[in-house]
């Protein structure tokens, strides 16, 4: 049952309840087993209704399921049996032995005998283990504690002991709210509707008049509840709020939680003596289940929400599918179906590496980026779109010295290294390789082929069979295991060791760090065959398991982090491939289509929540996760190893498998074929540079460095050094493997677009009329456009799906329709009596695209984005609203800069300011939040940054920018800031500057000018990927650069884009880039217009990298001089 039809039978159990259904309650608790009713389950007990007691539980548990349920169910039926001899009725006694008690017979024969003697005693209390036994009232009460802490401790009944936190009569305001929402939808609407049924969707009749108003002002269904109708359940109601979650992840594996409070069970065989609690046998405490947020709509009793004087709350979590007529924006998310079709199984690409992959991993967001580590100890890093080979380095100790003598020694005796680990950091900056000797090496990567070394750590003594990253404590950690029989855990930033977990008894293969909640654990495998678990706390293994095969083993989670998987090969061959249960720690589902003896230990991997794949009998197999069979096998075309090596991307679109003869094949989906076609780059030949020179948007780096000059754009100096040839080619169509030769006869070139034909634009259309546009974003989904224009009016623009764009996204090769709802009304903010142009606009988007929150100097409107009605304004001015930011992890809290400097913490719920910060001396122009560092970075008019914390909203650090030496920006300049990618740092756009800073120290690690006297930069922002940064001037240019070292690799000039009857003093005010598509971004124009940008389909990307000095230069340098392009003098 999906996860909304459960929440729909907690709505339904809330429903009964409120109409005093009192039967029909406890009998949807017991049939849907979703919600264990402890207080209805007490009443019964102390009852004596032990009928209707063990058909209760028979909803959740049965007899034989667990050695929990079975004590509860001896429990009860021993009661039973002992009331029945204590009020002499033998009959019943005997009745009771030979039906409920027989059954644990078969568990314990000794203790059923001594429960048949309690028949020959005149007074069962005879027998020394019952003497304290009391009347019938004080027995059950004994025994009901002991029932409690068994039903609690039973991981069946997890999650099902408290019920969600809902507001009253939640169902009926649900039903309000769907009929207000079909009677905003009529034709014509009536002023006082009357609805008699619920059977059938709502429709007003035709009207005999003029058309009555559309607002509809009281509760459709009624008002309600009514006091004394609905009495709010008391605190010791069956349906109580459930406090704060407690999260046991490895609940059922654990044998030894510490500092972890729970109950005390009595774990010994069952037996007749009276309960107590001496022995311990909860493994894991109980865990209650995730409260439900505290979502609030309008109210049953309340007006309409359009008619709202507070604002209601958003939920950005739940899509629920609705039918809204013609209507068809946005997309509802429904469940993703998959087919055999969407499964990689098209060789795309054959790669040469030259020695045997033994490991491979692709990059967590440049899905086409591919490293490898082999069994020479070589690493590679493939670009498989270009099949171009960036790097290619050989094992090599970096600081032999300080080694062990006895890894010095080592080498010496047989130098022979392999790779038996290569893995990305979560983020793709860093990578670790773990090598069969002693050491890991971690690189960081800064994009293309720049990698650079950042930590060797001689981890362990032997092999190290395993590497992977983690972020215990919210700090990136690594995490390896080795011969010598531990696992140990590293600082990333400082190679610090932070624990050793000690307990394996044989050298540890493989580790699988996880997070429930916020409870961070590490899975490991050792070549005996045992599965371990450790918290990061020093104290020893939780789990103690035997894993199928009982040798090597690896342990993986789908991608979402639910399922737990293992793949496992024996020293005969035996290969098994699992999913665990984890909440009793055993195996759910083992999946079948293996030969009896493998060649080899087989690896898996898996894949959009749905499918797992193995190399195996020289073929890649394929299984449905929830279908034990063989889905289907693929041969790639042949020329696998027996038991080849196999990597997903991200996406499941690409699959990496190697080959016989020290290759690697790429399989592909359709997706993933149109992802390698996009992305291929052509060849700069010396055959085709002649021509090119003539046909194609590219000049020479002098020429370049020339242009870029005269418009106060500084070329960096490599660009122009490239002449010489001491640059790589960045854009080489073939493998690079050894000859340097060849790159070096190539020289690299700025792209520049000057002509319409060099680009594809696209400009909306647009019959409002609007003046300029101020704010522009992308819907999330990345199939509209959103624009709020400098008249408070929004413009959204959205894709249609047909045969010339299959995917419905924005593109600039199908232009896409000016979207209204049926009704006609336009989204405005309100606004003063000022001129609106003169006003501050701001808006947020929510994750879901439903709602928009937006001003333009009045008070603040929440717009429903499928109606464009307004569901509520607040805030009203002054001070006004200057920007606007949803806090990542609740949609109902919003950051609100102000116009005299604070920026204000709004919970849209409960319409209060829960906090004002004050930092800023002039108006807030900029917010963004981290939720990796949980923190807010703010920007003002002040050109001014702070950080602060939002756990207390306390300030951390501010610093002000640094304006280059010459340029003097105006009295109110705007500052912007957003998040790169990975969290940590953020590019703060100025009309002086870029820049990128690192949020916690808040330092400037690079910075990009236009020279003195040349445009200003009136906006600019990350490509979705962070790959790329997009900037946009006030002479109409528009310049890409590579984000990780400041580079300029494209400029498009503003005839490839405006049209000549353009008047020159248009500019774009504001650049949005496209939310999947790295090379996409749109304009908003001081006209009114806006543009979609997207380089030729031939070219797949904006120019080429611009050469790297091999390295030597930080990514993260100081700041340049004024009119410097960046510094490449790296900080220490």
């Amino acid at each position: 049952m999906s996860s909304l039809s459960r929440e729909l039978v907690f709505l339904i159990l809330q429903f009964l309840d409120e109409e005093k259904f009192k039967e029909t309650v406890h009998k949807l608790e017991q049939e849907s087993g979703f919600y264990f009713n402890m207080k209805y389950f007490e009443d019964e007990v102390h009852n004596g209704n032990w009928d209707n007691v063990e058909r209760y539980l028979s909803g959740f548990t049965k007899v034989d399921d667990n050695r929990y349920s079975m004590k509860i169910f001896f429990e009860i039926r021993k009661q039973k049996y002992l009331e029945a001899l204590d009020k002499h009725d033998r009959s019943k006694a005997v009745e009771i032995l030979v039906k409920d008690l027989k059954v644990f017979a078969s568990f314990n024969e000794e203790l059923f005998k001594e429960i048949t003697q309690l028949l020959t005693l005149e007074n069962f209390r005879e027998n020394e283990q019952l003497s304290k036994y009391g009347d019938t009232k004080s027995a059950r009460t004994i025994m009901l504690v002991e029932l409690k802490k068994l039903i609690e401790a039973n991981p069946l009944f997890r999650d099902k002991l408290q019920f969600p936190n809902l507001k009253s009569s939640r169902l009926r305001t649900l039903i309000n709210q769907s009929l207000n929402w079909q009677h905003q939808l009529c034709k014509n609407p009536r002023p006082n509707p009357d609805i008699k049924t619920l059977f059938v969707d709502h429709s007003c009749g035709q009207p005999n008049g003029a058309l009555a108003p559309s607002p509809v002002n009281n509760s459709l269904l009624g008002s309600m509840p009514k006091a004394g109708g609905f009495p709010p359940l008391g605190a010791h109601g069956p349906f109580q709020p459930a406090p704060a979650p407690v999260p046991t992840p490895l609940a059922g594996w654990m044998s030894n939680p510490s500092a972890v409070t729970h109950p005390v069970v009595s774990g010994g065989a069952i037996g007749l003596n009276a309960p107590t609690n001496p022995v311990a046998i909860l493994k894991h405490p109980r865990t209650p289940p995730t409260a439900n947020p505290g979502i609030e709509y309008a109210s049953a009793d309340s007006d309409h929400v359009s008619k709202r004087t507070r604002p209601i709350g958003i939920s950005d979590e739940v899509n629920l599918p609705v039918n809204i007529l013609p209507v068809s924006y946005p997309q509802s998310h429904n469940q993703a179906t998959y087919t055999l079709g969407d499964l990689p199984k098209t060789v795309a690409r054959t790669l040469s590496q030259g020695s045997n992959p033994m490991s491979m991993d692709f990059h967590p967001v440049q899905q086409t980026i591919l490293l490898v580590g082999t069994n020479v100890g070589d690493i590679a890093l493939w670009d498989v779109g270009t099949r171009e080979r960036l790097i290619l380095k050989n094992f090599k100790v970096w600081e032999l010295g300080s080694c062990s003598m006895s890894l010095q020694a080592s080498l010496v005796k047989d130098p022979a290294v392999s790779v038996n680990r290569i893995i990305w950091s979560p983020d793709g900056s860093l990578f670790g390789v773990a090598y069969s000797r002693h050491i890991v090496q971690i690189y960081s990567y800064h994009g293309g082929d720049d990698i650079r070394q950042h930590l060797e750590i001689e981890a362990h003594v032997g092999g190290v069979n395993d590497i992977a990253f983690a972020h215990p404590n919210k700090q990136l950690s690594v995490i390896t295991c080795g011969d010598d029989k531990t696992i140990k855990v590293w600082d990333a930033t400082s190679g610090t060791k932070q624990y050793t977990f000690e307990g394996h008894e044989a050298p540890v293969y493989s580790v699988c760090p996880h997070h429930k909640e916020n409870i961070q654990f590490i899975f490991s495998t050792a070549l005996d065959g045992k599965i371990k678990a450790w918290l990061y706390d020093n104290l020893g293994s939780r789990v103690d398991y035997d894993a199928p095969g009982h040798w090597c083993t690896t342990m993986a989670y789908s991608a979402d982090g639910s399922r737990l998987f293992s793949c496992g090969t024996s020293k005969e061959g035996e290969t098994f491939i699992v999913e665990w249960n984890e909440s009793e720690g055993a195996v759910k589902r083992t999946y079948q289509g293996f030969r009896k003896r493998s060649l080899g230990v087989v690896q898996f991997d898996t894949t959009r929540n749905r499918f797992l794949a193995a190399g195996d009998e020289f073929l890649i197999k394929f299984w449905d996760m929830d279908n034990t069979n063989i889905l289907t096998t693929v041969d790639a075309d042949g020329g696998l190893p027996a038991s080849p090596r196999i990597r997903f991307n991200k996406e499941g679109t690409l699959l990496a498998i190697s080959t016989h003869d020290n290759g690697i094949k790429i399989l592909a989906n359709t997706d993933g074929l149109r992802l390698l076609r996009t992305l291929e780059n052509r060849s700069f030949d010396a055959s085709r540079n002649v021509s090119e020179t003539v046909s194609k948007p590219v000049i020479s780096p002098l020429s370049a460095a020339a242009a870029a000059t005269s418009s106060g754009i500084t070329v960096p100096p490599m660009a122009i050094a490239g002449m010489n040839g001491d640059s790589r080619n960045l854009v080489d169509a073939k493998p690079r493997i050894t000859d340097e030769s060849m790159d070096k006869s190539k020289i690299w070139k700025l792209t520049e677009v000057n002509e319409p034909t060099q680009c594809r634009s696209l400009r909306l259309v647009d019959n409002l009329r609007t003046s300029k546009i101020s704010r522009l974003i992308y819907t999330n989904s990345g199939i509209a456009i959103l624009a709020l224009a400098s008249n408070a009016i929004h413009l959204l623009w959205k894709w249609p799906r047909n045969e010339r764009n299959s995917s419905g996204k924005a593109t600039a090769s199908v232009a896409p329709q000016l979207w209204q709802p049926p009704s006609g009304i336009l989204m405005t903010n309100e606004i003063t009596d000022t001129n609106p142009e003169e006003a501050v606009h701001c808006f947020a988007l929510s994750k879901n695209d439903s709602y928009v929150m937006s001003a333009s100097g009045g008070k603040i409107s929440l717009f429903n984005m499928m109606t464009f009605k307004t569901m509520t304004t607040f805030m009203a001015p002054p001070p006004a609203a200057t920007f606007l930011a949803f806090h990542p992890q609740d949609n109902n809290i919003i950051a609100i800069g102000m116009e005299d400097s604070t920026i204000q913490i709004y919970n849209v719920r409960v319409d209060e300011v829960k906090s004002k910060l004050r930092g800023h001396s002039k108006r807030i122009t900029g917010l963004a939040f981290s939720n990796v560092l949980n923190v807010l970075v703010s920007s003002g008019a002040d050109a001014q940054l702070c950080v602060w914390g939002t756990d207390g909203w306390e300030k951390h650090r501010n610093r002000f920018l640094q304006i280059p030496p010459g340029r003097t920006p105006a009295a109110i300049s705007d500052t912007r800031v957003q998040f790169h990618q990975d969290q940590i740092h953020f590019l703060a756009v100025h009309e002086t500057q870029i820049a990128l800073y690192e949020t916690t120290k808040l330092e400037c690690v690079k910075q990009w000018a236009p020279r003195e006297g040349s445009a200003p930069i009136s906006h600019a922002t990350f490509s979705c990927d962070s790959q790329l940064i997009y900037a946009s001037f006030l002479d109409a240019t528009i310049c890409i650069f590579n984000a990780t070292n400041f580079r300029l690799r494209c400029r498009i000039l503003p005839a490839a884009y405006l049209p000549a009857s353009v008047s020159a003093t248009v500019y774009p005010l504001v650049i949005a880039a496209h939310p999947s598509e790295p090379n996409q971004f749109a304009l908003g124009l001081t006209d009114g217009g806006v543009h979609v940008l997207e380089p030729l389909e031939s070219e797949g990307k904006w120019g080429v990298n611009p050469p790297t000095d091999n390295g030597s230069a930080s990514s993260i340098s100081a700041p340049s001089p004024a009119g410097a392009s960046n510094s490449d003098q790296p900080q220490r």
